[in-house]
């Protein structure tokens, strides 16, 4: 006889698979998920198992969370279902989906059906509330602030002369690299040039390191930071190192690079903040900037060269210091908030 006779129970029917998948509402570190299934059997679901992991990278550690269980067993709610939290889901990170309908059993067995088809999505970028916590974390450590009258930027003599050969001696903006947090929305995305103001403590001057070359480009600060130019907090990060960044973006008011901010990042007073601050004195202006952060400027629009000054640098190039493609420390309490890491 066949097996359902042996053992007294008649065969249960299949339990309806989950097809058709959409994800939605897709934030930093949650999702909305929901499908279409059969109405056969439909009444007999107790539990969803929803199986997420990362789309592995080629060369992502291959030994990492390999123990870690990628099932969700959730209880069978109207969908579409939130998922949250569950898996620290990262920001802007790849992940693919599958989905089986399963019934619990009296003896706490499952019943399962066939898995989904797997479908990939990506998460997003933080918020501005996220970034809002990273701001705030931020302000925390800045410390005092000192006077500052120059933004500078450091490169090889290379780049100056290619400047003033191919662009009619106007730096240009270039899409900001992936260094600092995972979720920040300026990454690959925001076009600008970057600019430091950090002084030397003693000297109320710019250090004469840096890792970025033995060229600087020198310019007052009223050019660049002005009533005419708003400014955003754009992230906070530390490479492992006892010093943390803070990347600002000074955008003139209603050019690209400002209305692309406006969206995406927290809007800072140019007069009153704790990192970067711009306030007039008897008709004149005054500037200062946080002691205890190294500040990372990224201004939006093109800038001449005849602004300012380039001249060489009687100090090291510091290569440590560099933050190229820097990778943010993800254990550190200081500068990471608890959405997706």
């Amino acid at each position: 006889g066949n097996k359902s006779q042996d053992s007294g129970i008649a065969e249960m029917e299949e339990l309806p698979v989950p097809h058709n998948i959409k994800i939605s509402n897709i934030t930093c570190d949650s999702f909305k998920i929901s499908w279409d299934m059969d109405s056969k059997s439909k009444d007999r679901i107790t539990h969803y198992f929803i199986d997420l992991n990362k789309k592995e990278n080629k060369n992502s550690n291959k030994f990492k969370h390999k123990d870690v269980p990628t099932k969700l067993v959730a209880k069978a709610v109207p969908l579409p279902m939130t998922v949250r939290g569950h898996w620290f889901l990262s920001p802007r990170t790849e992940y693919t989906v599958a989905v089986q309908t399963a019934s619990k059993q009296v003896d706490g067995d499952y019943v399962v059906s066939e898995w989904s088809e797997i479908i990939e999505f990506c998460t997003a970028d933080y918020s501005k509330v996220h970034l809002t916590q990273l701001l705030e974390k931020a302000e925390v450590i800045a410390g005092r602030m000192l006077k500052l009258s120059v933004f500078y930027r450091n490169q090889h003599k290379e780049y100056f002369d290619y400047i003033r050969e191919h662009h009619g001696n106007a730096m240009q903006p270039s899409v900001k690299d992936n260094s600092g947090s995972h979720g920040s929305p300026i990454s690959g995305k925001l076009e600008g040039i970057f600019f430091s103001c950090n002084t030397e403590f003693n000297t109320g001057k710019p250090p004469q390191d840096s890792p970025y070359g033995r060229y600087r480009f020198e310019i007052a600060a009223e050019k660049l930071f002005n009533p005419n130019t708003n400014l955003y907090f754009g992230d906070f990060y530390c490479m492992y190192t006892a010093y943390h960044y803070v990347i600002l973006v000074i955008a003139p008011v209603g050019s690209p690079g400002d209305e692309f901010c406006k969206l995406r990042l927290p809007q800072l007073n140019i007069k009153d903040n704790k990192f970067l601050t711009c306030d007039e004195e008897d008709g004149v202006m005054v500037y200062h900037h946080a002691q205890d952060v190294i500040l990372e400027v990224i201004y939006t629009d093109p800038v001449d060269l005849s602004l300012g000054t380039v001249a060489e640098i009687t100090g090291h190039q510091l290569m440590s210091l560099s933050t190229a493609n820097a990778k943010k420390d993800p254990s550190c309490k200081t500068c990471n908030i608890s959405v997706g890491r």
